[in-house]
C-alpha cells in the first residue's frame, strides 16, 4: 500500500478560512461532499466530532489527523488541507494546528483504515515534510508533494 494512492488533488483546501474545530472539519468536509454526492454532510461531521469528544486528534507539532468511519461508505478518503494561521484544535502539546489530514473511512476496513492513520503520522513527524507542507505555494504545490509520497 502506498500513502500517495490514497491522495486526490480534489481533496486539498490550500488555506482553511474556519477558525474552530467544528468550522475547520465541516470546511474540509466540502470537497468530499463534491466527490461522493451521496455523502451527508451533516452526519459525516457529527461522526468527526463524536471522535474528537473521546480525544483531540490534535497530536503536535502543529498537526491534527481528525478521522471516522462510516458505514455508508464504500472508499476511504483522505483530505489534506493547510491553515496560515492555525486553529486550536486542543493539541496535545497546546500549540495551533496548521497542518491537516482527514480520514473517512468505511465501517468494513479496519485495518486498512489504521494503517493509512499510521503511514500518515509517520510522514508527519518528519519536521522536512511538514515544512515542505507550510511553504507549498499553492494548492497545485500541494498536490505534487503529496502525489510525491
Amino acid at each position: 500500500m502506498q500513502l500517495s494512492d490514497y491522495f486526490d488533488p480534489d481533496l486539498l483546501v490550500h488555506d482553511l478560512k474556519g477558525t474552530t474545530k467544528s468550522a475547520v472539519l465541516k470546511e474540509m468536509l466540502v470537497p468530499l461532499q463534491k466527490k461522493t454526492a451521496d455523502l451527508d454532510l451533516e452526519r459525516a461531521h457529527a461522526v468527526l466530532l463524536e471522535r474528537e469528544s473521546l480525544g483531540s486528534t490534535g497530536i503536535g507539532d502543529g498537526v491534527a489527523i481528525p478521522h471516522g468511519k462510516m458505514e455508508e461508505l464504500s472508499d476511504i478518503f483522505v483530505v489534506a488541507a493547510r491553515s496560515e494561521s492555525g486553529i486550536d484544535f486542543a493539541a496535545l502539546d497546546a500549540k495551533p494546528c496548521r497542518i491537516f489530514f482527514l480520514v473517512l473511512a468505511p465501517e468494513n476496513v479496519a485495518g486498512l483504515h489504521l494503517r493509512i492513520l499510521a503511514q500518515i503520522s509517520r510522514l508527519l513527524k518528519d519536521p522536512d515534510f511538514r515544512r515542505d507542507f507550510l511553504q507549498a505555494d499553492s494548492r497545485d504545490g500541494l498536490a505534487k508533494l503529496l502525489g510525491s509520497i
